[in-house]
């Protein structure tokens, strides 16, 4: 655990200007986007559109951030209850198909399709699934025979206008538990991701009534509150372990609500005025589990301007910044709210840009995640281009999580060099075992010095052993490096250019 993965030869900070706060931009950068299902509000657009349409709506997002240099997608798999991909544990998602528990036509893997070509852009696939909410309203006939609101009828809090599963059950935990080990044994996600519900916001004069199961499972002299939380707690902690049991480099990340707690109930909370926090109304504690080295990340859903009055970004950002610990600490912005939200800090087209700003500016922060994925595609172009000629000129390295092996990798091989006019197609081999990227670096010097970057990643998956990239440019010199989900990586494989 203490050893840290290097590089074989240093890589210069590129400059990245804009507006008068400019930053460089880091050589190790998370870059995500949250494609949401939920509601089809990313994908798919319609869930009656035939297998063609959808495969064409998804690979055009993809399409969109490869072209901006981000390097993962956050992509949500379970929504309330169901899958958008066939398992004996959860029906089939009516997002995907129309109708909850109905297969999809013509698209019986989805998800292994939508990792594989996420993972051909050079992006991670983050799985993102909602834990508790087990429906999205009170139309429980539509639901399928299958799903645990008829199977495990006993597991349903109603609250509000949803369903949701008891937390304090450990019944309810090991589903869940058995799901994450569903998918990280049969997939290659490279994370799994949870979002901000845990606990259900809270509604004025309603109750959550978990009383018989706080009676039965509470310790002596424990609160409500603190019972609770030590339920999500435990979630999050035996989630972590079943993650690391089967796939030690899989990631697990959380993005919380914005704001932990207000400073006018807690002196360590931010200064801010919000409705809810995620300590006291969500029952999460994100703080002890970045502290418990339970977490590779957290991701706070910062969705505020910056000087917005009641919970500023600037502030929540730079608080979180200085209280959490022992995880990677991305930023969650609220793309969506460009020119669609009544603070009129939204309608100026440098307010993502001045966030992205801050970001970079806080030691401790390694990267930021838009929500959500339609929120930038053809809408938006100046902030678009901003982003893309002043932030994301050239890829980055994704961050590593907790569990760094130190491991030697062998330089790779090149299996063969064909040159097209102004292009060449480099193809390499390797014999690694966990890989992750094929690095394709530039340098002026030859790499004698200092001023190598990074210009091109290949994604590789387990097992694939071979992998080919075209490069433009030929005259100016190239190295290629295998680095492994661990962060340790090759020494370069000099390219000469006949």
């Amino acid at each position: 655990m203490r050893n840290i993965a290097y590089l074989i030869f240093p890589v210069l900070f590129f400059s990245c200007s804009v507006f008068r706060t400019t930053t460089t931009a880091p050589k190790t950068e998370f870059r995500g986007v949250w494609i949401a299902t939920v509601a089809n509000i990313d994908w798919p657009k319609n869930p009656n559109d035939n297998t063609a349409k959808k495969k064409a709506d998804f690979i055009r997002i993809l399409d969109f951030y490869e072209d901006l240099n981000f390097n993962a997608a956050i992509v949500q798999i379970r929504t309330a209850g169901d899958a958008l991909y066939p398992s004996q544990l959860s029906p089939w998602s009516k997002y995907l198909t129309g109708e909850q528990g109905k297969p999809p036509k013509a698209f019986e893997y989805p998800l292994q399709w939508m990792i594989e070509e996420t993972h051909k852009r050079g992006m991670e696939f983050h799985a993102w699934l909602n834990p508790y909410r087990a429906t999205v309203d009170l139309d429980t006939l539509s639901l399928s025979n299958e799903h645990d609101f008829y199977q495990h009828p006993d597991w349903m809090v109603k609250y509000g206008k949803k369903y949701y599963y008891n937390p304090g059950l450990p019944e309810v935990r090991e589903k869940f538990n058995t799901i994450i080990a569903e998918l990280v044994q049969n997939y290659q996600v490279d994370a799994i991701h949870f979002d901000d519900y845990f606990y259900p916001y809270r509604i004025k004069g309603e109750v959550f009534n978990d009383s018989i199961t706080y009676k039965k499972f509470g310790l002596p002299n424990q609160n409500l509150e603190d019972w609770r939380r030590s339920n999500v707690d435990s979630l999050v902690k035996n989630v972590h372990s079943t993650i690391k049991k089967h796939k030690p480099w899989v990631q697990f990340g959380i993005s919380p609500f914005g704001v932990w707690k207000n400073s006018d109930t807690d002196p360590k909370g931010s200064n801010t005025k919000a409705g809810q926090t995620t300590y006291e109304d969500l029952y999460a504690d994100p703080l002890l589990w970045t502290e418990k080295g339970w977490l590779d990340y957290l991701a706070p859903q910062v969705y505020w301007s910056m000087d917005y009055p009641l919970a500023s970004h600037r502030i929540i950002t730079q608080w979180w910044a200085n209280n959490s610990k022992g995880s990677h600490l991305y930023v969650g912005n609220g793309t969506y709210k460009i020119k669609n939200n009544a603070d009129k800090a939204w309608k100026r087209r440098n307010e993502i840009p001045k966030q992205l700003n801050l970001a970079r500016n806080q030691d401790k922060i390694d990267g930021n995640i838009f929500f959500s994925a339609k929120s930038l595609i053809s809408k938006h172009d100046r902030v678009v281009n901003t982003l893309k000629r002043k932030f994301y000129p050239l890829p980055s390295r994704n961050p590593v999580g907790l569990v760094k092996t130190k491991r030697k990798i062998l330089q790779p091989s090149l299996a063969s060099y064909k040159r097209h006019n102004k292009t060449v197609e480099l193809c390499i081999s390797h014999n690694d075992s966990v890989p992750r990227f094929l690095n394709l670096y530039r340098s002026k010097s030859g790499f004698e010095r200092e001023d190598a970057i990074l210009s091109q990643k290949k994604y590789l998956s387990e097992g694939e052993q071979s992998i080919c990239l075209e490069a433009n440019n030929i005259k100016s010199p190239m190295g290629i490096s295998i680095s492994d989900a661990y962060g340790n990586e090759s020494e370069v494989l000099l390219i000469q250019t006949p």
